[in-house]
């Protein structure tokens, strides 16, 4: 059966740079657009936020090496970040970016944001009473209540849900209330909107465990609890996303004297191996993805090699 053809033609591939955090994805992402002629767009959802830089690892301007950037710094810490709103802003950069004669380069781990841009998925409505009364719900009863109303009526969103994930959950049974479909019917294909190069960067655990230790650290070293202070001066407690971002919730619990400094490290350092764990699972079953040693001394040749090969397979009658 012929695949249907891209919903955003684009005169070559995007190349998508993904995988597990403190695997390198920004380093190889600026190799490849200093080659490519490229622009870069970020797929990571705590790096849309203003201010919130040391915490995310986000590139400082200086570190750009001249390259634009799209999709970082867009929202304000009090805001939600939107699936949706993220689609449509970044399939509009990749857009504009062809149209420029450049090519874009997508990078993040946060997976269903990789998705939203590269994947034709149906992002369904949502409604702020609805939700929050099954936030209410969730609150009241707790996770396992909800979980088992979802299992009733989507048994295969239940199976897709982490087991604690609330808010997933208040999501699942949101889409199912306003739609009369099963949530899972919304979840994501492989089936690519956009023509894309799927590049991984790949990590064995203990190395990954030890570069995450060491960003955490550095993290500290180079402020996140003043910026932090700062955020909070601007709402960062009310951002229901940003303020339970990993590392800005345990500085908070730091500066509120609820952690200790070494406790809020070794909780931001559990956490991100968490994360780390949860996007390896997240894009190792996908076939498209070409999986590359992080530490390969070859590593942009071979990154390379993979662009030409796509470039020629789409040209390919």
């Amino acid at each position: 059966m012929p695949h249907p053809p891209p919903l955003l033609p684009l005169t070559r591939p995007v190349v998508a740079v993904v995988g597990p955090t403190a695997t390198g994805k920004s380093d190889l992402a600026l190799d490849l657009a200093q080659r490519l002629d490229a622009e870069v767009v970020g797929a990571d959802a705590m790096q849309l936020y203003r201010g919130m830089d040391v915490g995310t690892a986000k590139l400082a301007p200086a570190e750009r090496r001249g390259i634009p950037h799209h999709q970082l710094d867009v929202l304000e810490v009090r805001d939600e970040a939107s699936v949706a709103a993220y689609q449509r802003e970044a399939r509009a950069a990749l857009a504009a970016i062809d149209a420029r004669g450049r090519r874009p380069v997508l990078v993040g781990g946060s997976g269903l944001y990789v998705r939203a841009v590269l994947d034709r998925l149906e992002i369904p409505p949502t409604d702020v009473v609805v939700r929050a009364r099954l936030t209410a719900e969730l609150e009241a009863e707790g996770v396992e209540a909800l979980r088992a109303r979802l299992q009733r009526v989507d048994p295969a969103a239940v199976a897709s849900i982490e087991p604690r994930n609330g808010r997933r959950l208040v999501r699942a049974l949101e889409v199912v209330e306003l739609t009369g479909r099963p949530f899972s019917a919304t979840l994501p294909t492989r089936e690519l909107a956009v023509p894309a190069l799927i590049l991984g960067l790949t990590a064995d655990r203990a190395t990954l465990d030890a570069r995450i230790d060491a960003r955490v650290e550095r993290m500290w070293e180079l402020g996140l609890i003043a910026e932090v202070e700062s955020l909070l001066a601007v709402g960062l407690r009310e951002g229901r996303t940003a303020s339970r971002a990993i590392g800005y919730a345990q500085a908070v619990a730091q500066l509120d004297g609820r952690l200790t400094g070494a406790q809020a490290r070794a909780e931001t350092a559990a956490g991100t191996r968490r994360l780390a764990r949860r996007q390896r699972s997240w894009f190792a079953p996908d076939p498209r993805v070409v999986w590359l040693a992080h530490d390969a001394p070859d590593l942009l040749d071979l990154a390379l090699a993979e662009v030409t090969a796509a470039d020629l397979s789409i040209r390919a009658p």
